[in-house]
């Protein structure tokens, strides 16, 4: 009979969010991660076999526990609210921080083909979703019937990006939620 495993893998994975946010990937040393989350060397390396696995690995986590719950507002299509929603709930999300996903994009997306293939599959999300949410705005009249959506979308799109980076620098959240306002704006009736 298999031996019942002595950690909680879900638990291993959001300690990780946290070291690889705060350190980067590159930044992450072996001994931190082993020690932050009670996992032994041994452990880690038959469940992960590589610290590549193991970012990957918490990336799944991250994007199924704490991005897709704020994509879904975007997902349902109600308009300028599930695009304002989903604003307020990234920004809540990323302030002081920044995002998971963006920051290994922007750190290892170049030399590492699965890392650019999941922040591609996100953003590709994010745009449809966008689009989406724009076509049910105009429809709603909430937004201005003239307005390019695949453009809109785009531009949203980029400024998640954006805020990702921008989180970590602001002075306060409310700078995130003058930004948003400001990009929204324009586009309003």
């Amino acid at each position: 009979m298999p031996r019942k495993s002595l950690y909680n893998l879900d638990d291993i994975l959001a300690e990780a969010e946290d070291i690889f946010i705060e350190h980067s990937y590159n930044g992450a040393v072996m001994d931190e991660i082993i020690a932050r989350t009670e996992f032994n060397r041994r452990g880690f390396y038959l469940e992960f076999g590589s610290k590549l696995k193991f970012l990957y690995a918490t990336l799944s986590y991250y994007e199924t526990h704490k991005l897709q719950p704020i994509l879904a507002n975007l997902e349902d299509h109600q308009g300028l609210a599930s695009i304002e929603r989903f604003f307020a709930e990234y920004i809540a999300h990323i302030y002081g921080r920044g995002c998971l996903l963006i920051n290994m994009v922007t750190e290892l997306g170049s030399e590492d083909d699965e890392i650019k293939s999941r922040g591609r599959h996100y953003l590709d999300r994010l745009q449809l979703a966008f689009i989406g949410c724009l076509e049910q705005a105009q429809r709603q009249q909430t937004v201005q019937t003239n307005i390019n959506v695949e453009a809109v979308a785009l531009q949203l799109t980029s400024f998640v990006q954006g805020f990702a980076i921008n989180s970590i620098l602001a002075e306060s959240i409310e700078e995130l939620h003058i930004a948003t306002r400001a990009l929204l704006q324009p586009i309003c009736r």
